[in-house]
C-alpha cells in the first residue's frame, strides 16, 4: 500500500462521498486509488467551481466537502472557494498534489509553497512528509474542518511521497462532544431577559449548523420575542410567524434597524460577526447583549456581551426557558403575539413586500422576480444566491420557511458561488427543487459547470438577472458620486449557450412570462437556464427610500 492509497483509505474512514476536482500530473497516484474506492470523484471543469461545490455541500451536510486540486496553477485557482468556506464556516478539507520534496529546495516548474500560500486562508493546513503519518493527519484535517467554528484545511501531497510505500490504518472517528453552558450563565441570561422590556432575537448561521432551529422557534414562541436574522440564518423562525422580523444585514437602512434600535436587549443566538458587523446595529457599543453559541464572542467593541452562554444552542436555550420568568404583560400570552411595538412594525414589512405581487412592469422588478419565486417553491427546496446586486434582493426578498433553504455567501462573499453551489445542493438533494440565482457577471465566471451539472444528470434552475453590467458596483458608485464606470459589458446569448450543452434555455420577454416559465423549467429533467432582464433602478429607488425611512413604532 502506498500512501495514496492509505489517504483513500482515511477518507472512506471519514466518510467521504464525493471529491470535487481536477486531475493533474502530481496527484496521479491518488487519482488512481480512488479508482478502487467507494468515493465518487466528480471531475468539475475549473478548481473554483470544486471548492466552491465542496464549500456548499460542507454547509448543506456539516461533513466537510473534499475538494482536489493539482499543484501551481492548480491550487491557485482552489484557493478562492477554500477561502469563502473557511469564512462562511463552512467544513471543506482541500487537497493538493505537490512536487517531490526533492524539488523543493530549488526553483522547479509550478512549485509554489502552498502550506504557507494557504495558512491565511485555512484553519490548519499541513503537508504530509512521511507516509506513515497520514491517518492523523486526515483524522486531524476533518476534526479541525468540522469543529466549532468550522472552516477549510489543507493537505499538501508531495508526488514522491504519495508513491512511496505506508503502513497504518485509519484512526476511530470520535465525535467532538458539544459544550454544555454553565448554571450561572444560563442564570444570568434568564435574569437579562426576565427584566428586557423589548427583547429581540438575533440569529445567526451557527444556530442552523447547530440545527437549533426547532429550539429557538419554541423559545420565541413561548415569550414573544421578535427573531430577526442574518443573511445566512435564513429559515431558522419560518417567515411567516407573526414574531419573524426577517432578515437584517443591508447597508442601508430597512425596517428591522428600526426594531434593533427599538429593543432594550439583543439575545444573539449563533450570530457570526462576520455575516453582519455589529457597528451597524451597535455603533456605540453600549446594547446589552445576551450570546448564546458554542464558542465565546469574538472581541468587537461594538459586541460586548452582558452574558455569554457558552454550549449547545438548544440545550440551552431550553435550560433558559425554565429559568426566565416574564410578566404576563411582556409576554402577551393571551394573544400569543409580539407587542404592538413590534407587531406594526412586521405589518408594514408584509405591506411592502405584497406590493409586488401583481407589479407588470418590464423589465422586471427584482422584488416582483423574488416574489414569484417563493410562489413557485415548496418550503424545503434550495436557492443558492451568488453575489452582486440581486444578493441584496435575495437576502432582503426571499424568505424560508426552513433553515439551510437559502444559502447566500456572506462572509467571503465570492462571485461565482451559485451554478457550482447548485450542483452540490443536487448531489445533496436530489429529490428537492434547486435553483441558483445569479447575476450575469456571477453567471460569467462559473458557467462552465453547467457541462458539469448535465454530464452527472443533474437537473436545476439558474435564473440569471440579466443587467449588462456589475450591479452592485454601479449601485455603490452611482450612490456616492452619481454616475457610474467601468461597470458595464456585453453578455452571449444566453439561451443558445444553454442549449450549446445541451441544456435548456429560455428568455423572459414580459414580466407576466417569468412565473408561468420559471414553472416549466422546475419540470424539465434537465438543468435550465433563464435569462431575465432586471431592472435595477430600484436600486437607487431602494436607497433614497431608505435615507428618510422612519420609524413609527408605537408604545406599549
Amino acid at each position: 500500500m502506498n500512501t495514496a492509497e492509505l489517504l483513500v483509505r482515511c477518507l472512506e474512514n471519514e466518510g467521504v462521498e464525493y471529491i470535487f476536482g481536477l486531475p493533474g500530473e502530481e496527484n496521479l497516484q491518488l487519482l488512481q486509488a480512488l479508482k478502487q474506492s467507494s468515493i465518487q470523484f466528480i471531475t468539475t471543469r475549473h478548481e473554483q467551481g470544486a471548492a466552491f461545490m465542496a464549500d456548499v455541500y460542507g454547509r448543506l451536510t456539516g461533513k466537510a466537502g473534499v475538494c482536489l486540486s493539482t499543484l501551481g496553477p492548480g491550487a491557485t485557482n482552489l484557493m478562492t472557494g477554500v477561502a469563502d468556506a473557511n469564512l462562511d464556516r463552512a467544513p471543506l478539507v482541500a487537497i493538493t498534489g505537490q512536487v517531490g520534496t526533492d524539488r523543493m529546495h530549488i526553483e522547479s516548474h509550478q512549485y509554489l509553497d502552498l502550506v504557507a500560500m494557504f495558512a491565511p486562508v485555512t484553519k490548519w493546513n499541513k503537508q504530509i512528509v512521511r507516509p506513515n503519518n497520514t491517518p492523523e493527519i486526515v483524522r486531524k484535517a476533518f476534526r479541525m474542518a468540522q469543529t466549532e467554528s468550522p472552516g477549510a484545511v489543507h493537505i499538501d501531497l508531495p508526488e514522491n511521497i504519495a508513491a512511496m510505500t505506508a503502513e497504518g490504518k485509519p484512526l476511530r472517528v470520535m465525535p467532538s462532544p458539544m459544550p454544555v453552558a454553565s448554571e450561572e450563565s444560563l442564570q444570568r441570561a434568564a435574569i437579562a431577559i426576565s427584566q428586557a422590556s423589548y427583547p429581540m432575537i438575533l440569529v445567526g448561521n451557527g444556530a442552523i449548523r447547530n440545527r437549533a432551529s426547532e429550539e429557538i422557534t419554541r423559545f420565541a414562541r413561548a415569550l414573544n420575542i421578535p427573531v430577526t436574522n442574518t443573511f445566512m440564518g435564513k429559515g431558522v423562525l419560518d417567515y411567516t410567524d407573526a414574531r419573524s422580523l426577517w432578515t437584517v444585514g443591508l447597508q442601508q437602512r430597512d425596517y428591522v434597524a428600526c426594531a434593533l434600535d427599538e429593543s432594550d436587549l439583543i439575545v444573539a443566538i449563533g450570530y457570526d460577526l462576520i455575516e453582519y458587523g455589529p457597528k451597524k446595529w451597535n455603533p456605540m457599543g453600549d446594547r446589552p447583549i445576551v450570546h448564546i453559541a458554542p464558542t465565546p464572542a469574538e472581541i468587537d467593541s461594538s459586541y460586548i456581551p452582558t452574558v455569554e452562554v457558552v454550549g449547545d444552542i438548544s440545550d440551552a436555550l431550553s435550560e433558559i426557558g425554565k429559568r426566565i420568568h416574564r410578566p404576563t404583560s411582556k409576554r402577551n400570552s393571551e394573544t400569543s403575539e409580539i407587542s404592538p411595538r413590534f407587531a406594526r412594525l412586521r405589518a408594514d414589512m408584509q405591506k411592502n413586500y405584497e406590493q409586488y405581487a401583481d407589479d407588470s412592469g418590464f423589465p422586471i422588478k427584482p422584488q416582483k422576480l423574488l416574489y414569484d419565486l417563493r410562489q413557485a417553491l415548496d418550503p424545503e427546496d434550495v436557492v443558492i444566491s451568488d453575489v452582486g446586486a440581486h444578493k441584496m434582493w435575495v437576502a432582503r426578498h426571499y424568505h424560508c420557511a426552513r433553515p439551510n433553504t437559502c444559502l447566500i455567501s456572506n462572509g467571503f462573499a465570492s462571485m461565482g458561488i451559485a451554478i457550482p453551489g447548485a450542483v452540490a445542493a443536487k448531489l445533496v438533494h436530489p429529490n428537492r427543487k434547486v435553483v441558483a440565482v445569479t447575476g450575469d457577471g456571477g453567471f460569467m465566471m462559473n458557467c462552465q459547470e453547467l457541462e458539469t451539472a448535465h454530464r452527472l444528470g443533474l437537473a436545476f434552475v439558474t435564473i440569471v438577472f440579466n443587467d449588462g453590467g456589475y450591479g452592485l458596483i454601479e449601485w455603490k458608485q452611482e450612490s456616492a458620486y452619481q454616475e457610474s464606470s467601468y461597470v458595464k459589458f456585453n453578455n452571449p446569448d444566453f439561451v443558445k449557450l444553454a442549449e450549446s450543452l445541451s441544456l435548456k434555455g429560455y428568455r423572459v420577454e414580459s414580466t407576466e412570462d417569468f412565473l408561468p416559465t420559471l414553472k416549466a423549467a422546475l419540470a424539465q429533467n434537465v438543468s435550465v437556464v433563464i435569462d431575465c432582464p432586471i431592472d435595477y433602478r430600484e436600486n437607487l429607488l431602494f436607497s433614497e427610500q431608505a435615507k428618510v425611512m422612519s420609524c413609527p413604532l408605537p408604545e406599549g
